[in-house]
């Protein structure tokens, strides 16, 4: 078994490696700067396309990561690249907070002020000052947590609103995108602002800060994750009524070990203890949506199974199953990891022109008219998931490079 945890790791590196390779030759747009907003499956750029805060955002976050992980400048100088793009054209020095969307030239498009969108931004920040120690970058993270405690908190009821006018002001469409429900709350946001907040913890220990992170724990064991079924409710009202009726595998899996990772970067005993119970109870709960395959299907809807595969639940059920071995010490999680990864490889994977196409039908094809690179489509799972593995892999198994 350790030999083949070996070879796991060591295939982790060298896709992480060509994940990257990807991102720093296609994606930089030369002419307007930031990185192009489109490429499509056969690497043609779309140059006019709009440039979203989330794809920049996770950009950040990755190259900031690579470079922690690795010192290889090359990453550090994409992270820079990501971060001045950030400062320079999606901040809001009127109003405070960051655009959602921007031209092709670095204009303002959309200027809602969407929250998963700063969360995502605070994400990148926290991780680009660990890589440099800028203060500039530390200081914008925490103005953007203030932000967000300051206007989308919700006092009465716990959690977080989802969108706002640019001024701060109600908005009428909350939703990230057109096949979201237009609700108040939603566990999208809720999850990445919890992974956001607990990134800022770990430069920035503030008290104040870990409180809101322990009630966002307690948000996700009282509201979000279904104590019957422990798959995550998706979209509620402000009283935290649910209003839809889909399972997210991704979504599921990807909680199952990030909740339990905020835990443990707060270091608080008993949530821990808690979000490691309910790792191993979502995984199992996911495993309904596995094909005989290992493919993690993309979600079911009042029942009936979505048969699709999309490239981000694979790389998210690579770590949520590693983490409930970890966490079970059954070797049946550990084996699935593995087999996740191996569908990704053969199925999802562009062996040919670089990077993971965004899904696959149910034959098997990649699905046609999405993105390698996009609004959406980012290094951030895949990417995330070749370093969170490695890192997990080294420490169990104390491996050296």
């Amino acid at each position: 078994m350790k030999d083949r945890i070996k070879i796991y790791r060591r295939e982790l590196f060298q896709e992480l490696t060509e994940i990257l390779a990807y991102w720093s030759e296609h994606s930089p747009d030369p002419v307007f700067g930031g990185f192009y907003g489109k490429i499509d499956n056969e690497n043609r750029v779309y140059p006019n396309s709009p440039k979203g805060v989330v794809l920049n955002g996770r950009i950040l976050w990755t190259f900031s990561a690579a470079y922690n992980l690795t010192q290889n400048q090359e990453y550090l100088f994409l992270a820079k690249r990501a971060y001045e793009y950030l400062v320079g054209h999606f901040v809001d020095v009127q109003f405070g907070g960051v655009y959602w969307s921007l031209d092709y030239k670095g204009e303002i498009l959309n200027d809602r002020k969407q929250i998963y969108g700063m969360a995502f931004c605070i994400y990148g920040l926290s991780e680009y000052y660990k890589a440099t120690m800028n203060e500039s970058a530390l200081n914008m993270a925490i103005r953007l947590y203030q932000l967000i405690e300051i206007h989308a908190y919700d006092f009465v009821r716990k959690g977080y609103f989802e969108a706002f006018c640019r001024d701060w002001t109600p908005i009428a469409d909350l939703r990230l995108s057109e096949k979201d429900a237009n609700e108040k709350k939603s566990m999208n946001t809720h999850l990445h602002i919890a992974e956001a907040y607990a990134n800022l913890y770990r430069v920035w220990p503030d008290s104040k800060l870990k409180q809101q992170v322990e009630k966002l724990l307690e948000v996700f064991a009282h509201h979000i994750i279904d104590d019957r079924t422990h798959h995550l409710n998706l979209f509620f009202d402000e009283n935290w009524n649910v209003k839809t009726n889909i399972i997210s595998y991704g979504h599921d899996i990807e909680a199952a070990w990030l909740l339990q990772e905020v835990a443990e970067v707060i270091q608080h005993p008993g949530w821990t203890m808690t979000m490691r119970s309910l790792a191993v109870k979502i995984s199992d709960a996911v495993s309904e949506g596995l094909d005989e395959e290992g493919g993690l299907h993309y979600a079911s809807e009042n029942g009936e199974m979505i048969r699709e595969k999309h490239w981000w639940p694979q790389a998210e059920a690579m770590i949520g199953f590693f983490n409930a071995y970890q966490v079970s010490g059954d070797e049946k999680y550990l084996h699935q990891s593995i087999r996740s990864w191996q569908f990704a490889k053969r199925h999802i994977k562009d062996q040919q022109k670089g990077e993971w196409f965004w899904g696959i039908n149910p034959d098997l094809s990649p699905m046609p008219g999405q993105d390698k690179v996009g609004f959406w489509k980012c290094p951030y799972h895949n990417g995330r998931a070749c370093m969170e593995l490695f890192h997990r892999i080294e420490r169990i198994f104390n491996l050296q490079n």
